[in-house]
């Protein structure tokens, strides 16, 4: 008896063993049939009421209604809108106007919005409109307005366009 519970042991912790081994590979092996994102959302200011448009020159004190188009082949998360100074001379890789800048310059109030929204309801279609006035106490310049939007999985896509602030 002594040395059948050693065998019965091993007998069994192999069944054991061999039961998690094969829970473990069905759980790691894919199913073609999961509808995978694969696509990254999309968006324009390039459409009549977009804006601002490349080289757009903005007035201190005045309120403008930032807009884009955003689409997705599935679900829209998120997009955030970003407006910086150029003063630098900086570029973003998807800029495609080229416009004429100021001299390069130091910053001393430089305007900055920075805010980020959520696209509720699993939208694949949005179009972003949000009020923006520009205040006058701000160092006018070259600027960049930079979109971002996020689909539900993850993906992200942003453009940015170059403006000017003038007084």
């Amino acid at each position: 008896m002594r040395f059948l519970y050693p065998y019965k042991m091993r007998f069994t912790l192999k069944y054991y063993y061999s039961f998690l081994s094969m829970l473990l590979i069905a759980s790691c092996t894919s199913d073609d049939s999961i509808d995978k994102d694969e696509e990254k959302p999309t968006i324009t200011v390039n459409y009549t009421d977009g804006f601002p448009q490349g080289c757009s020159v903005l007035t201190k004190g005045e309120t403008y209604n930032f807009r884009a188009q955003v689409t997705d082949n599935k679900a829209l998360a998120s997009y955030s809108i970003d407006i910086h100074n150029n003063f630098d001379h900086h570029t973003h890789d998807d800029q495609v106007t080229e416009c004429d800048l100021e001299e390069i310059k130091d910053a001393v109030n430089p305007f900055i919005f920075m805010e980020n929204y959520t696209i509720e309801n699993e939208l694949t279609n949005y179009e972003i409109n949000v009020s923006v006035t520009i205040p006058n106490d701000i160092d006018a310049g070259d600027y960049h307005c930079a979109y971002s939007v996020t689909d539900e999985t993850g993906w992200q896509a942003r453009t940015s366009i170059d403006i000017k602030i003038t007084d």
